[in-house]
């Protein structure tokens, strides 16, 4: 199959690429590094031009204009892909995204979902939880001096591996609707905190803050850990970390 990564070159799209052209597919990275910008159109079309399937993993540069990038993104992706005859349409969400009032790029993770839905193209949504690449990220957002500051609602954090690999199984087969994926473990962000602290000898004290924010909005309760069905990956945190990696804040 020929399956084109929108945002190829990132950290899950990276890894998605290698997986698929290991599994005897025809993959193609398509960013603006490679020449394509789904924003302005420049190379879309003969990115896509062949496809089976088109899964987009893709980031905007600048959080604050995510809803915007996420839009304009999609529904040039779903043009040109109606044009090219395309399949299949996969997106990668977020677990939760409509559960953390505050938070733009999860608002805008929503808006991107709701058009994929009505783009006329058959479509697989996968919600991932947070990364374990995020954990460093998610810790420091309320670091003060000595201490940090985190909020106790839970999170399944899911290494970035194991996303692309459910992602090359889902883009090489039929549309599958929504699919949620998580990790195997489920902790407080505070517990999360130690347990990153313990492993990398941080002396701070975590300071445990059900009230404290998450990147803009607020998290409650378990809003951001999968539901039933869900599949579970393998990597645990101690398997992560042994090859950890880190990636910008969702």
């Amino acid at each position: 199959m020929r399956i084109v990564v929108v945002g190829g070159t990132g950290l899950v799209g990276a890894k998605l690429v290698a997986r698929l052209v290991a599994g005897g597919h025809d993959a193609v990275a398509a960013s603006p590094s490679t020449g394509v910008d789904t924003i302005t159109g420049a190379g879309l079309a003969e990115a896509i031009a062949g496809a089976d399937a088109v899964v987009d993993v893709s980031n905007p540069p600048v959080r604050e204009r995510a809803l915007e990038f996420f839009t304009r993104s999609t529904r040039n992706q779903l043009a040109a892909e109606r044009t090219a005859r395309v399949r299949h349409h996969v997106v990668l969400s977020i677990v939760g995204a409509e559960h953390v009032p505050g938070n733009v790029h999860l608002a805008a993770k929503v808006a991107q979902e709701a058009w994929a839905e009505v783009g006329g193209v058959p479509w697989t949504i996968l919600r991932a939880t947070q990364f374990f690449e995020l954990l460093s990220a998610i810790v420091e957002s309320g670091a003060a001096g000595d201490a940090v500051r985190v909020p106790t609602a839970a999170i399944q954090p899911v290494a970035a591996a194991d996303v692309a690999a459910t992602l090359a199984e889902l883009a090489s087969g039929a549309p599958r609707g929504r699919v949620e994926l998580g990790g195997p473990e489920t902790l407080g962000i505070d517990a999360w905190a130690r347990r990153l602290f313990a492993a990398t000898g941080d002396k701070r004290t975590v300071v445990r803050d059900p009230d404290a924010g998450y990147f803009g909005g607020q998290l409650i309760g378990d809003a951001m850990t999968t539901g039933p069905g869900a599949r579970i990956a393998p990597t645990d945190f101690d398997a992560w970390f042994a090859g950890r990696a880190i990636c910008r804040p969702r």
